[in-house]
């Protein structure tokens, strides 16, 4: 029997096992739950324990794959080592990674950022994937079509001084993905999505009060809108699923088009 041509079989992710860091809520849980409703069995790890494995159940139950919930702080080497082994221990191996991680506060007055901010900013935003991919690379090169994917941001590629620490951090992110790609030639995809405005709760906790926010609403992009969880977790099944497969060392725009500077203070 001849079956109908599967133009989507590219995207399915069924065999793939995948770590998602930041995964608990907002756009790392949308994008959990996207590839898992492609098929990838996913371990979500998260500073918030309890809201991983909360999380990761509401996932499984909706798409019937393997999801698992795990606290893990990725600026210590020994939760990055306890997340990584359980999932291949879960999953009989790892095939994707996504450094999703990354947060910055606001600075009103860039000018009195200290030393500690901006290593910590570092820490958390550019060493804690470099950690996490070199963990998971002995079992990546294992897989079928295994794949790190990062999470960068627009305000590492335009004037943003009010987040300046957390802009530089995404900035050194995206060099370091570039050489990671070339280190792991013919052997592991590394790609990094620039994310652009996605109001989520994140927002609040770094300092953007209630009329930032409003004002990053109507942002002055092509599209017309701020983005959604969805709209980010599209390009990662893209990324991370076998339909990429002849797109490595790229940086990919996700951001409602254009490259207006918008100074998130302004």
């Amino acid at each position: 029997m001849t079956h109908p041509f599967d133009a989507f079989a590219d995207f399915h992710m069924g065999g793939h096992s995948v770590i998602v860091t930041g995964g608990a809520q907002n756009i790392g849980a949308g994008i959990a739950r996207t590839l898992a409703g492609a098929g990838a069995q996913v371990m979500i790890a998260d500073l918030q324990g309890d809201k991983s494995q909360e999380t990761a159940a509401a996932i499984e139950a909706e798409t019937g794959s393997r999801c698992l919930g795990m606290g893990c702080d990725v600026t210590r080497s020994e939760d990055i080592d306890a997340v990584v082994t359980a999932a291949v221990a879960e999953f009989g191996g790892l095939s994707t990674l996504i450094n999703n991680v990354g947060w910055g506060p606001r600075h009103p007055d860039p000018t009195a950022i200290s030393d500690d901010e901006l290593i910590e900013a570092y820490r958390l935003n550019t060493i804690s994937a470099y950690r996490m991919t070199m963990a998971c690379l002995p079992h990546l090169l294992e897989a079928e079509n295994p794949s790190v994917v990062n999470s960068g941001s627009f305000s590492s590629a335009v004037p943003a001084y009010d987040i300046l620490a957390y802009g530089t951090a995404k900035a050194a992110l995206n060099q370091m993905m570039v050489s990671i790609a070339h280190m792991l030639a013919q052997k592991v995809r590394v790609n990094s999505v620039l994310i652009g405005t996605v109001l989520t709760e994140g927002y609040a906790a770094a300092g953007l009060d209630p009329a930032i926010q409003e004002k990053l609403k109507h942002p002055d992009n092509l599209i017309g809108r701020t983005g959604q969880p969805r709209d980010i977790a599209n390009a990662m099944l893209w990324l991370t699923s076998p339909a990429s497969a002849w797109v490595s060392g790229q940086t990919i725009k996700v951001h409602g088009g254009g490259s207006v500077v918008r100074l998130l203070g302004k």
